[in-house]
């Protein structure tokens, strides 16, 4: 079985190519992707050569974790079955390419425990589903308080805010720099830092991945405060020891989703409680992924770009 597919061979080097897939066993599924969406955080790094050393990682490699399909082949202790509607967290299904990712492709093979059934009616929103999950992981469990500062109004910010509103929170205030995308705010407010007078943040979720921000936030928070690293980070991180010391600052790094966020976002997502709505901004078709790619990771206006598998050839 074969399938075409995003191959990243080295730093800027992208097309989409022909691969071999593993056969399917018991406990898989095969699986036709209609969308698959590009993160601008960690395929960013792979695509521009800047990810620092990694587990599984290594070139050439299928990018995408972000994917949406229909279950085409369903092994027989899957308990899926044909036609049913999938998200698809990537797979590692290919023969002479890594899956660290994997889940830009027309066609892939994967555990079925991997998988999570969704509604047909979301479309393209379904390739959301991973992001939405990851931002619910930062907020959710025992011992975490919900955002009154996110900085950052790209799709995680925006899934951030979302998500404190759907708890019934407080409204949190959004920073953002950039004024191409500091509209879209729905119920919060968003303004550049250099408006904002607060210092008396009790939680401080930071969506930029900008490690510089650090003692400008630690500036921000009352005494005890907490402020959450949910970004991609690669260079290390430090920050001026004496105003963390007088305010017993909290640091706190938010690490990827869950299968129980996973369920539990698309259960907030099926309820009406959490909108995807307006978070995709580009769509191309998979045969122009290599320009996808670049809006995607260069363009401002971008929030998310989603490839369209569903016509290709």
């Amino acid at each position: 079985m074969q399938t075409a597919a995003v191959l990243l061979k080295g730093p800027r080097d992208l097309s989409v190519d022909v691969l071999s897939l593993v056969d399917p066993g018991e406990n898989d599924l095969v699986v036709d992707i209609t969308h698959s969406g590009i993160s601008t955080g960690t395929e960013k790094l792979f695509w521009s050569g800047e990810m620092p050393p990694f587990p599984g990682m290594g070139y050439p490699l299928v990018p995408g974790y972000e994917a949406a399909g229909e279950v085409v082949e369903a092994g027989r202790l899957t308990g899926f079955k044909p036609g049913e509607r999938v998200f698809v967290p990537g797979a590692n299904c290919y023969d002479g390419a890594f899956g660290l990712f994997g889940g830009a492709t027309a066609r892939l093979v994967t555990d079925s425990a991997r998988v999570t059934r969704i509604d047909p009616g979301l479309g393209a929103e379904g390739a959301l589903l991973a992001l939405a999950a990851t931002a619910r992981h930062a907020m959710a469990g025992l011992d975490k308080a919900v955002p009154d500062l996110i900085v950052g109004h790209g799709v995680l910010g925006r899934l951030l805010a979302r998500l404190t509103i759907a708890a019934g929170a407080p409204a949190p205030t959004v920073w953002e720099i950039d004024p191409t995308r500091q509209s879209g705010a729905t119920g919060y407010e968003v303004l550049s830092p250099d408006a904002d007078p607060r210092r008396d943040y009790r939680a401080i979720y930071d969506a930029s991945g900008n490690g510089t921000l650090l003692n400008d936030l630690v500036s921000r928070i009352v005494k005890g405060g907490e402020i959450v690293l949910a970004g991609f980070y690669t260079a290390p991180l430090s920050f001026a020891f004496p105003p963390a010391f007088m305010k017993e600052a909290r640091f706190r790094v938010a690490a990827e989703w869950q299968r129980d966020d996973l369920i539990a976002t698309r259960a907030l997502v099926e309820s009406g409680a959490l909108s995807l709505a307006g978070l995709i901004t580009h769509q191309a078709r998979a045969d122009d992924a290599g320009a996808a790619y670049r809006t995607a990771f260069e363009d401002a206006a971008c929030l998310k770009m989603i490839l369209n598998w569903e016509h290709h050839a």
